[in-house]
């Protein structure tokens, strides 16, 4: 139970940001076009990245090195500071939305929703370098738990503005909102930076 929270939890604060992708499945909503479609590639897309991320890591860790190890806990910690600082660059970021109703072809939202998630490069670095980078450590049932729970979150998130759409664009422009939620990631993955130094204090005791 757990892991599956921190799963939830780590999945959201990663995905809970303003985003081309994002955006886009609440223009849809918006549109009423191809909504369910829409939001059903990009949570199985997250599905697909966040498993692979788990046991890419969950594989190589049988080669892991202490020092290995410990480089990628640096690297952990960098990218979450980077992750934080692009957090507080946002707390002033104005979101326009296209409520043109012009109708799209369900082939072209099939690429379209493809392009907005694959050819994002933040989309790797959040689910199979982070979240992978994160569980290595996890025993195998741990893994799961995390990965179906932030698979999840990744579910619900996506249904959710999508199918409350208009709810949730009248709040996307309000900059006090998005403050209000950016401290919480912030907060929660600065939690997660003491985790890992925890890992990072423990070798060097070990060594």
């Amino acid at each position: 139970m757990e892991f599956a929270l921190l799963g939830f939890l780590t999945g959201l604060s990663l995905i809970l940001a303003i985003g081309a992708q994002n955006v886009f499945v609440i223009e849809q909503g918006l549109k009423k076009q191809h909504v369910f479609l829409v939001c059903l590639i990009c949570a199985i897309a997250d599905f697909i990245l966040i498993f692979l991320g788990i046991f890419l890591f969950h594989y190589f860790t049988q080669y892991f090195t202490p020092t290995i190890e410990l480089v990628l806990n640096i690297l952990l910690v960098i990218f979450l500071i980077h992750f934080i600082y692009s957090k507080i660059k946002s707390f002033n970021t104005q979101v326009t939305i296209d409520q043109n109703s012009n109708f799209i072809e369900k082939k072209n939202v099939i690429f379209k929703t493809l392009g907005f998630t694959f050819l994002n490069p933040h989309v790797y670095s959040d689910t199979v370098f982070f979240l992978g980078n994160f569980s290595k450590n996890f025993l195998i049932i741990e893994k799961y738990s995390f990965g179906i729970a932030a698979t999840l979150a990744s579910f619900l998130f996506f249904f959710s503005i999508g199918y409350l759409s208009q709810y949730f664009s009248k709040y996307l422009n309000n900059k006090n909102v998005w403050k209000f939620i950016n401290i919480f990631i912030i907060l929660f993955m600065f939690l997660i930076i003491c985790y890992i130094l925890g890992d990072i204090f423990k070798f060097y005791t070990k060594s």
